[in-house]
This record gives C-alpha cells, sequence and structure tokens, in this order.
C-alpha cells in the first residue's frame, strides 16, 4: 500500500462524523467489480485495483469500529487501526477462494482493533494469553447488567465461553480496577496526600539523621583505615585479600602461597580482626 492511500484513510483529529459522512458516501462494489480488481492486484500488482479495494470497505471498519465503543477509546484511532487491518487484508486476499473480501477482512480489522484496545486500554496489560484475550472481548458482552456479577451469572458465563468461572472472576476483576497515578494531584490543591506516594515511609530520615549516618559512615571508614596500618605485613594482606578484595582467597590458597597450614592461616585472621575491632572500638569512643 503506498503512502497516498495511508493519506486518504487518515481519520482527522477532531473530524470523525465528517470522516464516516466521506466514507459512507463511498459507492460499494458488486461481486463482480470486486472480483475483478481482486484479480488485478493478485496477479498484476496493480495498486489501483488496491486503492479502490480499500476505499469501498472504510464503512465496514467505521460500524466494526462502533462495537468496541464501550472500552473508552477514541473511535477515530479504533477506525484508524481497522484501516490498517483492513489493508493487510486486502494485501493477502486470494480472490480464487470464492469469498467475499468482507467475509476475509473481518478477522484482520478486528485483529487489530484487539491489539490497540489491549494495549491502551490499561498501563497494566489485563489479557497476555490467547484465553485471556477470548474472556476479555467476550466478557463485557456476556453481562447482562452493570456491577459485580452473582455467582449463577459467573457460572453462567464459564459454561458459556468454556472456561472455569474462577478465570471469570479474575478477569471481571482485572477489568473493574482502574489505573491510578503514583504521584497523585499536584500540591496546590491540598490533596497530594491521597496519592500512593503519600502513603509511603522516607527510611531516609531528616537531614540531620542523614548528616549523622554521613559521619558515622566518614568515621568507621578512618577507624578502619588507621586499625588496618597497625597490622603486620602477613595479617594486612591475609585480611586484604580474605575480606576486603573482590575476588576473596582461600584459606587453602593463602596457604599454599605462605607455605603454612590452612589452620595457621585462620589463627592470623582471627588475631587480626581482634585487632581491627579493638581499633574501631577505640575509633567510635573517641572525641
Amino acid at each position: 500500500m503506498n503512502n497516498s492511500l495511508m493519506m486518504q484513510m487518515t481519520v482527522p483529529s477532531g473530524s470523525i462524523d465528517a470522516y464516516i459522512q466521506t466514507v459512507s458516501q463511498i459507492p460499494m462494489l458488486s461481486a463482480a467489480d470486486e472480483l475483478a480488481l481482486a484479480r488485478r492486484l493478485h496477479e498484476q500488482n496493480d495498486l489501483e485495483a488496491a486503492r479502490q479495494l480499500v476505499m469501498a470497505h472504510l464503512r465496514f471498519v467505521v460500524r466494526v469500529a462502533r462495537g468496541y465503543s464501550g472500552y473508552g477509546l477514541s473511535q477515530s484511532d479504533l477506525i484508524q487501526e481497522g484501516n490498517i487491518g483492513l489493508m493487510k487484508a486486502v494485501k493477502r486476499f486470494d480472490p480464487n477462494v470464492g469469498v467475499r473480501l468482507v467475509s476475509f477482512a473481518v478477522h484482520w480489522i478486528r485483529a487489530e482493533m484487539h491489539e490497540f484496545i489491549l494495549r491502551n486500554w490499561r498501563i497494566v496489560k489485563v489479557a497476555t494469553t490467547k484465553a485471556q484475550r477470548k474472556l476479555f472481548f467476550n466478557l463485557r458482552s456476556s453481562k447482562k447488567r452493570l456491577g459485580w456479577m452473582n455467582q449463577d451469572e459467573v457460572r453462567a458465563v464459564a459454561k458459556d465461553l468454556g472456561v472455569s468461572s474462577k478465570d471469570v472472576l479474575e478477569m471481571e476483576k482485572r477489568m473493574s480496577a482502574y489505573d491510578a497515578s503514583f504521584d497523585g494531584p499536584g500540591e496546590d490543591d491540598g490533596t497530594e496526600g491521597l496519592s500512593p506516594s503519600g502513603y509511603l515511609i522516607d527510611a531516609r530520615g531528616g537531614p540531620e539523621q542523614q548528616l549523622e549516618t554521613e559521619q558515622s559512615a566518614s568515621q568507621t571508614s578512618a577507624s578502619l583505615l588507621a586499625a588496618l596500618k597497625g597490622l603486620d605485613p602477613r595479617s594486612k594482606e591475609i585480611i586484604q585479600r580474605r575480606w576486603l578484595n573482590e575476588n576473596k582467597a582461600t584459606l587453602k590458597e593463602l596457604a599454599e602461597e605462605y607455605q603454612i597450614s590452612a589452620e595457621r592461616i585462620r589463627q592470623v585472621e582471627h588475631s587480626a580482626m581482634q585487632k581491627l575491632r579493638a581499633g574501631l572500638n577505640q575509633g567510635v569512643a573517641a572525641p
């Protein structure tokens, strides 16, 4: 499909009524004319034939889109998506099958609309599997009234759609949920506390507590460095490689390098750790 055809099919923003009136005036094709155009496209890749086939069926896309008006989405957007499905159907239509284009195209039109609804109806996806999608689009039409269904209605819908009552209840719960802004309204209206963000606790504390925490961490680091300087070279290296390096050494590896037993390495490590704790305690106690 070329760009000029896309421009002709584009639904003008805010002019949906004018668009519907325009496409309703496009003459419908007879079975013979449709077959001739389809053969020109199929056999000769005639783009003018494709354009006429598409334009003659735009009114059908509008009719299908009206069936999805209950999802709170723009009719112009639904029609636009349906037009894409129509073009895909025209491109794939085989005139030798012996069916009218409208019977073939309806599945492609609805498929594009379904995808658009599922992408935009909720921020969080309500249907991801094929079975969930079928239930999503059939549940709304199966409900006899507004509001939550009772047990008898749930069982009846489950039986009609060939799913479990649990699946029906889960989908009804998803469809009844609504999207809420995390931050909520602005602060100017005084209702910011009603948003989800207003109920979260700031674990960082106030500026005083944050400053105290930073100073304590800085003092601890300084005390640790001072304590490490007080160790002998071998003890310092063992602590460094056992606890501070990213790739920590094992007792066995250090024992082989120093040619002593692993138990002796553990003893040196234990003694060095005691000296470090003593040095840290002195640093914390210091004014």
